[in-house]
């Protein structure tokens, strides 16, 4: 494995600056592994094999396993980060790529793409516990912060359908921008952002009327406006930042959470699909996916300070302390 490392990076590192007891969990789609990172020296230090065409990667909420998107194994797999053995493999239908995990850690929100349904997976008894219909080619996946609340984007219909987790029903759905592809509550519960990918934008819907009230466009110097292709959406700890991945734009995006504005663009490596940021909020993982590395990026200086080399196909990306 090859690792860059720029000069800020070194200096900081001399001084013990930048030192964490931090590991970052990588998804390599066509490896089929996960790239484990020390995020203190910013070394791959273990490459653990696992099922086919690993996407969504999500970390338990007591911090002890991974809980990853098996897409061509139908399944999603238990990794124990003590030993990087999967020790479950969890029913999720077929064809699962992004999930979420309910604030209280009992149960996995599956968007399975081939069966247009969502499926509820009950972590601890590793049952399905109800599966519901809903658009055409779901992928992005939410839990509001209260748990009454997820959240499914359907990339063929263009929408966001909402479903009461109570009555297990699919209640309302809103039209957003063409093939949305992620999901992200804000920390409140009052509004939820999603990217559209080839609508090339992030829309901002209230939690309450469902009705989207911004719309966020991208322009990062240089770029052909087809290549502009929002996926993954990131907060930093605080609340106050976005990151954006633009997809094959290259380019992460930051975005002033209160105003709704760009602050900066950021390149990085081809193809980025999602990142992940440190819990100091200083420093963002993006996964590449067609350089097959990791950018780290410097929140403070919005700039790449290293690149680590990773397995095939980088998609999804996890920071775990």
């Amino acid at each position: 494995m090859r690792i860059c490392l720029t000069l800020p990076l070194l200096c900081a590192l001399a001084f013990g600056g930048s030192a964490r007891a931090e590991t970052v969990y990588v998804s390599n789609e066509k490896g089929n592994s996960i790239t484990v990172i020390d995020a203190t020296s910013l070394k791959v230090v273990a490459t653990w094999p696992i099922g086919k065409r690993p996407r969504g990667i999500v970390l338990s909420r007591d911090g002890k396993f991974l809980y990853v998107c098996a897409s061509d194994d139908n399944a999603v797999q238990v990794i124990d980060r003590a030993t990087g053995k999967v020790v479950a493999d969890l029913p999720s239908g077929e064809d699962p790529e992004q999930f979420a995990l309910s604030p209280d850690g009992t149960m996995l929100f599956a968007a399975n793409e081939r069966d247009a349904a969502v499926t509820a997976i009950d972590v601890a008894k590793h049952v399905v516990a109800w599966q519901v219909d809903v658009g055409v080619e779901p992928e992005g996946m939410a839990v509001s912060p209260d748990g009454k609340t997820v959240v499914s984007t359907s990339e063929t219909d263009d929408s966001v359908h909402w479903i009461d987790l109570a009555s297990h029903k699919d209640f309302a759905q809103t039209a957003v921008g063409m093939r949305p592809r992620h999901a992200e509550f804000t920390a409140d519960g009052k509004a939820l952002w999603v990217s559209s990918e080839i609508g090339g934008e992030v829309q901002i819907l209230d939690t309450t009327s469902h009705a989207v009230t911004k719309t966020i466009a991208f322009a990062p110097p240089g770029v052909f406006k087809d290549k502009i292709m929002p996926v993954g959406i990131r907060f930093t700890p605080d609340r106050k930042q976005a990151v954006v991945a633009l997809g094959r734009a290259d380019t992460l995006a930051i975005v002033d959470v209160a105003s709704a504005t760009v602050t900066g663009y950021i390149p990085v490596g081809r193809r980025v699909w999602h990142s992940a940021i440190d819990a100091a909020g200083s420093r963002v993982f993006s996964a590449n996916g067609l350089s097959d590395n990791v950018s780290v990026v410097d929140l403070a200086t919005k700039a790449v300070i290293a690149t680590i080399a990773v397995g095939r196909a980088p998609w999804g990306v996890v920071v775990a302390p």
